[in-house]
């Protein structure tokens, strides 16, 4: 179907104003909608549901707000690291320590030889 608006001759699919006069609308509010739908007019109740969908803040529509950074807090675990201590204290005279990381690990060297004890706590079932 051919239809002129503002001396502009547009080209409407019949199927589309089929389709829209079966769901009740009548053949003018069906050439309206298809009007409106494509962006050739505006129809001020669509826009008004498009900025209220917006304010609701979808979560497939960008937000114009920054979202909130968080940092998590890491607990220092103190009876691991006690027991790290106890292990690193009682360790051969020769052992040379190079790393402690946190309550973790230790890592040393004995006769050449590099090792590492990592402490790992398990969740109570």
């Amino acid at each position: 179907m051919r239809y002129e608006l503002n001396a502009k001759i547009i080209n409407i699919p019949d199927i589309d104003i089929e389709k829209l006069e079966k769901i009740g609308l009548t053949r003018e509010e069906a050439i309206q909608t298809w009007l409106d739908d494509e962006g050739y007019t505006t129809n001020e109740e669509q826009e008004k549901s498009i900025a209220d969908s917006k304010k609701l803040g979808r979560h497939y529509e960008q937000s114009a707000k920054p979202r909130k950074k968080s940092t998590k807090e890491r607990k220092v675990d103190e009876e691991k690291k006690e027991i790290l201590q106890k292990i690193a204290e009682n360790l051969p005279e020769n052992a040379e320590i190079t790393a402690i990381q946190t309550e973790t690990e230790i890592h040393f060297t004995l006769n050449g030889e590099n090792y590492t004890v990592k402490l790992t706590k398990h969740r109570k079932k």
